[in-house]
């Protein structure tokens, strides 16, 4: 993601998440921390065949954690595997980062992304009371040892 992608990201984001949409500083944020040799932030987007962006991720990485920023995903592209293809970009990433884990949040009521992480061996660990802003919305925090980094009991 560059910063010419932010206006119809933007567009997209409030479209599927209306009320908890992110803000354009929220972004340029992020993707201040996305290029150079010191990134921790991976963001992408997807376009359909006319150019138009479908679907967008993003992942932060520090210590040794990754963190799934958002994934969206246009619903005219629900059920392509488009989320799976961004999920697995972030992924790719996170063991570049040399993460050991990944943690998300997804709402309590999305269970089409549940179903989507649990696919990837995303596990449940908690809730965060009240996550979601301003409807107050409970999250599931989710999460994913990254392969080949898990220690064995010997």
């Amino acid at each position: 993601m560059r910063w010419w992608d932010l206006e119809p990201v933007l567009e997209l984001e409030h479209e599927l998440f209306p009320e908890d949409a992110w803000s354009p500083g929220m972004f340029w944020s992020e993707l201040a921390h996305s290029r150079g040799p010191q990134a921790t932030r991976r963001y992408v987007v997807a376009e359909d065949d006319d150019g138009r962006i479908v679907g967008y991720a993003g992942l932060a990485a520090a210590g040794g954690l990754g963190d799934v920023q958002t994934i969206a995903v246009d619903r005219g592209q629900w059920g392509t595997g488009l989320g799976s293809r961004l999920l697995t970009d972030l992924l790719q990433h996170a063991t570049a980062f040399e993460c050991d884990e990944v943690l998300l949040e997804v709402r309590v009521d999305n269970t089409r992304a549940q179903k989507l992480y649990e696919r990837f061996g995303f596990e449940p660990i908690g809730f965060r009371r009240g996550y979601y802003q301003p409807g107050n919305i409970d999250a599931l925090v989710m999460r994913l040892t990254v392969q080949g980094t898990e220690t064995s009991d010997g």
